[in-house]
């Protein structure tokens, strides 16, 4: 019912539309166009809607079946962002997105406390010219984010297309996100302890289930909080994988995200009382035990430079050919020497 010539859009309005001309055209307009209704709703504002060659720009505008509108969309505008030519490891990429393992150090997009060294700057040196616009800017399209000091998997779009269709999945938290951390001490449902904290509790097999709400912190913008009255909701699942330490000081744990809020894991954890060995912010300032872990251990627990987590599994359906696609990332360097050191100890 519509076609695509240069850079005008043709779209007939389908039988049973939308009450509202920005619903309509972002249902009926072609997919190879890749105009989410975000996308539409900021062409109208500009007035590249036309019908019957009058500008269109009410958003709200009424519609009929049959009616035809042409959208001008005009070629995607350069970012201001400049590339920087920064090695990748490049898990998979076509003509529609790029998966990354990201080392940690790594910030994923431009700040003002970041200008440079971003994955973005490295993404756009690397995969520039296949960039066919995101929002009408040639950028990658960061559809989720982990932390600067979090290695391991993220997905990035490569059209607008991509971007939304993937967006929609972590929205509906369809997406697989399996992460492996290093918490201090053991996540054990025969701890009395864990069943009087409020938001945890226990699923068959032993896998912490905790439910709360996040918000930012009240006194440090920076830093995510737990609450139970606002926020917004979060789900994490936790199970143990091995345990460290004689006694358990140390647990190496699968943490399973139903939603995907900011420093979901690492604040969870830190509520729970399991804080993450080396994170800054929601660690602590718990001491590794020497009697537990050994000098050695104890000292590379003391000395572990950033958050031991990583982003080690990632799967989603293709946002084009519906294919299933699952990543798997090892542990990077830095956390399998932190384990193979404290597992000494229990050995």
């Amino acid at each position: 019912m519509s076609d695509i010539s240069a850079s005008i859009v043709r779209v007939e309005i389908g039988p049973n539309p939308p009450d509202r001309l920005d619903k309509a055209l972002a249902r009926d307009v072609p997919e190879e166009a890749s105009l989410s209704r975000s996308r539409i709703t900021r062409l109208l504002a500009e007035g590249a809607v036309s019908r019957a060659g009058l500008a269109i720009t009410d958003a709200k505008a009424r519609v009929a079946e049959g009616e035809v509108y042409k959208i001008a969309v005009p070629e995607a505008a350069e970012t201001h962002t400049r590339p920087e030519d920064i090695p990748l490891t490049v898990v998979y990429e076509d003509a529609d997105l790029i998966v990354i393992d990201k080392p940690a150090g790594m910030v994923v997009h431009p700040a003002p406390g970041s200008p440079g060294q971003t994955l973005v700057n490295a993404l756009l040196h690397h995969a520039g010219d296949s960039l066919s616009g995101i929002g009408g800017e040639r950028r990658p399209g960061i559809v989720h984010r982990i932390d600067k000091d979090t290695s391991g998997l993220l997905v990035v779009a490569k059209t607008d297309r991509a971007h939304h269709a993937l967006a929609r999945q972590f929205e509906k938290h369809t997406a697989e996100r399996r992460y492996l951390a290093l918490c201090h001490g053991v996540p054990d449902a025969a701890d009395p302890r864990l069943h009087g904290v409020r938001g945890t509790s226990f699923e068959p097999g032993g896998v912490l289930k905790i439910t709360t709400q996040l918000a930012r912190h009240r006194t440090d913008r920076q830093r995510q909080a737990v609450t139970f009255d606002g926020g917004r909701h979060a789900v994490t699942r936790v199970k143990v994988l091995e345990t460290f330490g004689k006694p358990p000081a140390l647990a190496l744990v699968e943490c399973r995200l139903e939603t995907g809020r900011t420093h979901q894991i690492r604040v969870h954890l830190a509520h729970a009382g399991h804080g993450l060995v080396g994170d800054p912010v929601y660690g602590g300032r718990r001491k590794p035990s020497v009697a537990a872990l050994g000098g050695a251990g104890a000292a590379a627990v003391t000395a572990f430079p950033r958050q031991a987590l990583h982003a080690a599994t990632l799967g989603f359906l293709h946002p084009v050919s519906g294919e299933r696609l699952s990543f798997d990332s090892p542990l990077p360097a830095d956390f399998q020497t932190l384990i193979e050191v404290v597992g000494r100890q229990s050995s």
